[in-house]
């Protein structure tokens, strides 16, 4: 009698794989119970579609030289020339150091400021008070780039301006803060600590109020001040908050804002005012320039996506949470 074949599965194998039908079937059922959440994502997916992914067919004149009489496909192909001209142009260094200035002022100031207002914030207990103060520094976020350029020029005109007599009274000079390039860059830093580090604290707030309440009950058993739960507690509670949002600061770091860098751009400070944003602008727009100025804002953006993959690559080495 001969013993019954028994037929072997390979190692690791999966042991049942649901047919290509089966599969089609759970994904229907699957939109079938959630077709209004996905009816709800269309907008959304419209327009990245239209407004961001539609417009990278342009993209490619950075490798022609664009004429628009021919349109993108009939302009011929040039290749990394307009890319090549780019680096070899004496402006390059100069605006590259202004752009990294910028980024790395606002990175190491207004980003910990936020952090730091989002702490203070929290410590308030009186709702009412801290109601109002989150009132007030949230309002200069909807004030566009063009008023607070007004306002500064009108509290730092030349001999009328009120915080322009202050600051020359305060250290005895009579320096133009407007026009001076020594002053443009903090100048720039405080527009954007006071427009935007109030709108910047609710994402911090929001992880804030995840943090478990029975550790501080823990701690102040213990004998723990406010200064160390917030740097043994919170700070750790929101660590992956923070270095998410980190990321993408990172990731932005080329982007220094064109409008408010512009409105407060003039002869006089051009020399330190002038980053890839304005540059853009003035060779591809005013001088027609279309594909070198294409070339700039593509190079831009893939040192963006190289930071964001290197900053969130480092996060993981330090196994800390990163973007994905």
């Amino acid at each position: 009698m001969t013993a019954p074949v028994v037929e072997a599965k390979a190692p690791g194998r999966a042991a049942s794989t649901p047919p290509a039908p089966a599969r089609r079937r759970s994904f229907a059922v699957h939109f079938a119970h959630y077709k209004w959440l996905y009816l709800l994502l269309l907008p959304g997916v419209a327009y990245f579609a239209v407004f961001r992914y539609g417009p990278m067919y342009g993209v490619s004149i950075a490798f022609k030289d664009y004429v628009p009489f021919l349109g993108v496909n009939g302009s011929p192909w040039v290749g990394l020339t307009n890319f090549t001209d780019f680096f070899a142009n004496p402006d390059f260094p100069r605006l590259l150091g202004n752009t990294l200035i910028l980024a790395f002022l606002n990175l190491g100031i207004a980003f910990p400021l936020t952090i730091v207002l989002a702490l203070l914030l929290n410590e308030v207990r009186l709702s009412v008070l801290k109601r109002t103060v989150q009132t007030l520094v949230y309002i200069p976020h909807f004030l566009s780039w063009t008023i607070v350029a007004s306002l500064s020029f009108l509290l730092f005109a030349l001999d009328i301006g009120p915080l322009f007599q202050f600051v020359n009274g305060l250290f005895g000079t009579n320096v133009d803060i407007l026009s001076d390039p020594n002053w443009f860059r903090p100048l720039i830093v405080l527009q954007e600590i006071w427009k935007n580090t109030g709108w910047g604290t609710i994402i911090f707030l929001a992880a804030l109020a995840t943090v478990d309440q029975d550790q501080y009950e823990a701690a102040i058993i213990d004998g723990a001040g406010r200064f160390r739960r917030v740097w043994h507690i919170t700070l750790p509670g929101i660590r992956s908050t923070i270095i998410v949002m980190l990321i993408l600061a990172i990731g932005q770091m080329l982007n220094t804002g064109f409008e408010q860098i512009y409105l407060m751009t003039n002869a006089l400070n051009r020399s330190v005012a002038d980053v890839f944003d304005t540059y853009v602008y003035f060779v591809g727009i005013t001088q027609g320039a279309y594909s070198y100025s294409t070339a700039v804002g593509l190079f831009k953006s893939l040192v963006g996506i190289v930071l964001i993959f290197g900053t969130n690559w480092l996060s993981k080495r330090f196994n800390q949470s990163g973007l994905f």
